[in-house]
């Protein structure tokens, strides 16, 4: 039973997932937030917009109207289904074969990766714990072109899939769509809480949860990250030669990025949202003396428009509330970073941005570690988070030697 009326849309057997539901729906909003999360494409029918998706759905459910009702490519569909089933469906290792690890790896980005083969490698026993995608901020990058050994770039999806074939390889067990609800020590192991009833051991724990970057929370900014809005000029700003980019902030992170953007962009434009910049007098003067530079302040963005690509930028005048469209190739985001330090509030000592302070790796909590973004003190570049990954891994296997294990 199938009904083909517009290409793939009301097929019992699409090519890609279809999302039935609305924009109302909280738990629809759930399934398309996990599939994000994870990295799996998808499609979505509004059924409030689309009278035949409302059919296709009542047809599906008996004459019930049930959202989010999803297909996927082998013909099976879900009804409201939960995180869990659609991890399950997906083929996702949700549980893990043992309850007791050498080390516990939070965060499957590029430093937690790299620290569990390491581990690994030396016949440690390893388990990764990942909530949402493999790869951190670097597999939702369009190109990594800056990450030594990739001379001709390598798309972000596929530097996350590397990365966690190569943990696989050497034994590292991952679990994904899982998230750690709580941190704490029984004993002399510590124990990482996934669920009500489901608890890892270990003898070591290292946080690498990444930050992640402050968004502008506005319409169209979701769907076009990492194709139209960006949060790392040296990662993406090669993409924008001979283009016009707008940056938002204008603190000293938005005022380097921007001049760093104009060795490829032909126009850049800062975007603030106050009467005077942050950033200091020296970089004010810098970009003053370019004369493709341009200030724009006491503005905000509204808008980002467009589905597929950026078409064109809703831009607010805050001292009128004048409101005009803009037209740029590029977006690029610095408005400052958040790091994912909720495990470890309270325990282990923070800087005034609540980084995690860990000089050698080892934070202020015995046998808890810190690597990658998420550390007081990191770079916030996917190469050198590799490099504290290994770095981690090697203080991690000398504490475990300190305590005779």
């Amino acid at each position: 039973m199938a009904w083909q009326t517009n290409g793939d849309l009301y097929q019992l057997k699409p090519s890609s997932i279809m999302v039935y539901g609305t924009v109302w729906c909280p738990d629809c909003k759930r399934a398309k937030q996990f599939f994000g999360e994870q990295r799996v494409h998808y499609n979505s029918v509004d059924i409030d917009e689309d009278p035949k998706g409302i059919e296709f759905v009542e047809r599906i459910n008996d004459g019930k109207r049930i959202i989010p009702t999803i297909i996927f490519p082998d013909g099976e569909i879900l009804v409201e289904p939960s995180n869990a089933q659609l991890a399950q469906k997906l083929g996702f290792n949700t549980s893990a074969r043992r309850s007791y690890y050498d080390t516990i790896v939070i965060g499957a980005g590029p430093a937690g990766l790299t620290s569990a083969f390491y581990l690994a490698r030396e016949g440690l026993d390893v388990l990764v714990i990942e909530k949402a995608g493999l790869g951190g901020q670097a597999g939702i990058t369009q190109t990594l072109d800056n990450f030594p050994g990739f001379d001709e770039g390598i798309a972000g999806g596929e530097f996350a899939e590397r990365l966690g074939r190569q943990a696989r390889k050497f034994g590292v067990e991952i679990l994904q769509a899982q998230e750690v609800l709580g941190l704490d020590r029984d004993g002399r192991y510590h124990f990482a809480e996934t669920g009500p009833d489901t608890h890892y051991h270990s003898k070591a724990v290292l946080l690498a949860t990444g930050a992640r970057y402050r968004r502008m929370n506005i319409p169209g900014e979701d769907e076009l990250i990492g194709i139209n809005v960006h949060f790392c000029a040296t990662c993406d700003g090669a993409f924008y030669k001979g283009k016009t980019v707008l940056v938002v902030g204008g603190g000293n992170s938005g005022f380097e990025e921007s001049l760093f953007l104009t060795k490829f962009a032909a126009q850049v434009d800062i975007l603030v949202n106050s009467p005077r910049p942050k950033a200091s007098q020296i970089l004010q003067d810098k970009v003053a003396e370019k004369s493709n530079m341009r200030v724009i302040l006491n503005h905000a963005i509204r808008e980002l428009r467009g589905k597929t690509g950026l078409e064109s930028v809703l831009l607010e005048d805050l001292s009128t509330g004048d409101r005009r469209e803009a037209h740029y190739d590029g977006v690029f985001v610095f408005i400052g970073v958040m790091p994912n330090n909720d495990l470890l509030k309270g325990k282990v000592e923070l800087d005034e941005g609540g980084f995690v302070k860990a000089p050698h790796m080892m934070t202020s909590l015995p046998g808890v570690f810190a690597a990658g973004d998420v550390r007081s003190g990191s770079t916030k570049q996917a190469a050198s988070a590799a490099g504290e990954g290994a770095s981690a891994a090697l203080a991690v296997r000398e504490y475990l030697k300190s305590i005779g294990e």
